[in-house]
């Protein structure tokens, strides 16, 4: 396999190039750990730990099959969009649970953009 190309280093002014995937130099391999994903990881724990283990992945499955792969939202707006996600409808931090009625197949983007939403109504209160 082809090695990566050298890109210049992400930590703003540095002359050094790296092929770390990061985009951080061997100077800044501290702030590898501290990408975006990291910090997020760290903080909310792996799936299992955050509730969503094999019984999720199994539901997640039951749902998606349920609601024929079709993403439920684009189908009320009248579109057709393949499901790959599963939402909460009422998400879990304001209550929610894995009920089968609380649970539907989103595409990625109304995913996204509901979340969106959902964090934004959640910050206001």
């Amino acid at each position: 396999m082809p090695k990566a190309s050298l890109r210049p280093c992400k930590d703003k002014g540095c002359p050094n190039t790296t092929r770390h995937k990061s985009r951080y130099c061997e100077s800044h391999a501290d702030k590898r750990e501290a990408t975006r994903w990291g910090v997020w990881q760290q903080q909310k724990g792996s799936d299992t730990q955050r509730g969503y283990g094999w019984q999720w992945r199994k539901l997640r499955v039951r749902i998606l099959r349920r609601d024929n792969y079709l993403c439920q939202v684009c189908l009320k707006a009248g579109r057709t969009s393949a499901a790959t996600e599963v939402d909460h409808i009422l998400p879990k931090a304001e209550g929610g649970d894995n009920r089968g009625s609380n649970l539907q197949g989103i595409c990625k983007a109304c995913h996204r953009m509901k979340t969106n939403i959902d964090v934004k109504k959640q910050a206001a209160t």
